[in-house]
């Protein structure tokens, strides 16, 4: 287990997610050596990382970032996750290793442009593109996933011994009938399951945020309230307590 660790918390910004709310995180000490068996026990505590370093939500009045994780082993998926394999039938994914690819780099470019077209993502470098996605600590596998040849989407992911964490994924952006992003979740589910994997962290779930909602489609799902990781079965509806302020 660890032991206690040194938190630096960023300065309140606009928040990228709800409009006229104000945000933080709180980094680890970037100080602190990491490996995939001390980022698991940081991922239980809702944790996440983004490039090599590791943090979570501080926002000063908020709470409604919530950290959850799929129960692999219990996923079913529902009628439109099974209609969204159905059409990816005949794709392949294939783990490769965390190596820049021009392939790839033109995929992340054109996603992008797309979905973040005025953001610093857009205007990516092959070493900011490596740095954002990747970490000297982790072990890292860039899934992708392929019809035909053709590259249509890579999920970037990191295995620790008991799960998967989703880190980023990137997609064809012109394929919207092939739900490119719920297929990779659900390739990672599928991946997890095949390595004996208990859960895939699927990072933050933001109810009040579109680009953010939708990871409540995937049940049954594990929402971390109070410190404490709360199951929530299909059907039920996904009530966070701490997420009221």
């Amino acid at each position: 287990m660890i032991g206690r660790i040194a938190l630096y918390r960023t300065a309140v910004r606009p928040c990228g997610y709800l409009p006229e709310r104000e945000a933080a995180n709180a980094f680890v000490d970037p100080e602190l050596p990491l490996t995939p068996e001390i980022y698991a026990q940081l991922l239980e505590r809702g944790f996440r990382r983004s490039g090599r370093h590791v943090y979570r939500p501080a926002c000063p009045a908020c709470r409604r970032c919530v950290a959850v994780r799929v129960p692999v082993e219990d996923f079913l998926p529902a009628r439109r996750q099974r209609r969204t394999l159905r059409r990816n039938q005949g794709s392949t994914a294939v783990a490769r290793d965390p190596r820049f690819s021009e392939e790839h780099f033109a995929l992340y470019r054109r996603y992008t442009a797309s979905r973040h077209g005025d953001s610093d993502m857009a205007d990516a470098s092959p070493e900011t593109y490596l740095d954002f996605l990747t970490a000297d600590w982790a072990e890292t596998r860039f899934l992708e996933l392929r019809r035909d040849g053709e590259l249509l989407a890579v999920a970037v992911t990191d295995r620790q011994p008991d799960s998967l964490s989703a880190v980023y994924t990137f997609f064809a952006p012109d394929q919207p009938r092939l739900s490119l992003g719920v297929q990779a979740i659900l390739q990672q589910i599928a991946w997890a399951r095949q390595l004996g994997k208990r859960w895939l962290y699927l990072g933050y779930w933001i109810n009040d945020c579109r680009k953010m909602n939708y990871k409540a489609d995937y049940r049954p799902l594990e929402v971390l309230t109070m410190g404490h990781w709360q199951r929530v079965e299909p059907g039920e509806n996904l009530i966070i307590p701490e997420a009221g302020t």
